[in-house]
């Protein structure tokens, strides 16, 4: 976790370690997206948190690939063992992060589910947490 000098809060990486990550700085709480493209990257949906891109830092990134899955957006992911990792909205000044990659404890929660218009029709979203049915 954290300082106050600017090192090191959180670490992360794919399944077998070809992409690792540092954020030096705090993580956004999770956003849980449904839409189309998260769930067939992901299997189900994607949880992601994110950080500032000058908090942001690939450690290793030997198996890292980006996909240009819309004219908005890319999605990265290691070429080695197939994790999903990243997500990035063209000009954002974040990165969007894969909440299961970060190491260890992160004490964030979802806080949001997006794109529930395009959720599986397999699972209900039974949380209390707010839903919207696109990116408002």
């Amino acid at each position: 976790m954290a300082d106050a000098t600017g090192s090191v809060q959180h670490r992360g990486g794919c399944l077998c370690g070809a992409v690792r990550y540092e954020v030096h700085g705090p993580l956004r709480p999770i956003i849980a997206c449904h839409c189309s493209q998260c769930r067939r990257q992901t299997g189900h949906f994607m949880a992601a948190t994110a950080a500032r891109l000058g908090d942001f830092v690939l450690a290793k990134e030997a198996g890292l690939r980006w996909y240009r899955s819309s004219p908005k957006a890319r999605r990265g992911f290691c070429t080695t063992c197939g994790s999903t990792m990243f997500w990035q909205g063209e000009g954002s000044d974040h990165i969007s992060i894969a909440a299961g990659t970060v190491d260890g404890k992160t004490g964030l929660a979802i806080t949001r589910h997006i794109f529930t218009a395009d959720k599986g029709d397999y699972y209900a979203i039974t949380d209390a947490v707010p839903q919207s049915e696109q990116w408002d």
